[in-house]
C-alpha cells in the first residue's frame, strides 16, 4: 500500500491540511491517518472511497492504479 500512503500524504499537503484538520474533515481518527500514511495499516474500502471523494479523485488514483 505504498502508493496509497504516498498519495494520501501528497493530497493532504496539496490542500495544506494537517493530520488533525483532515481528521476533523473526514471523521477518521488522527491515529488511523498516521498509520495509513506510514504504511502501518491498510484502510478498508469505505475509508478509501471517503478519502477519494473528499479529495475529488478516483479510488484508482488513491491506490496508485492510475495517474
Amino acid at each position: 500500500m505504498k502508493e496509497f500512503a504516498e498519495r494520501l500524504k501528497e493530497l493532504r499537503h496539496e490542500k495544506g491540511l494537517s493530520i488533525d484538520k483532515l481528521s476533523k474533515a473526514t471523521g477518521f481518527s488522527h491515529s488511523a491517518l498516521v498509520y495509513w500514511e506510514n504504511e502501518q495499516r491498510i484502510p478498508n474500502a469505505m475509508a478509501i472511497i471517503t478519502l477519494a471523494k473528499y479529495f475529488g479523485v478516483t479510488t484508482d488514483y488513491m491506490l496508485g492504479l492510475e495517474n
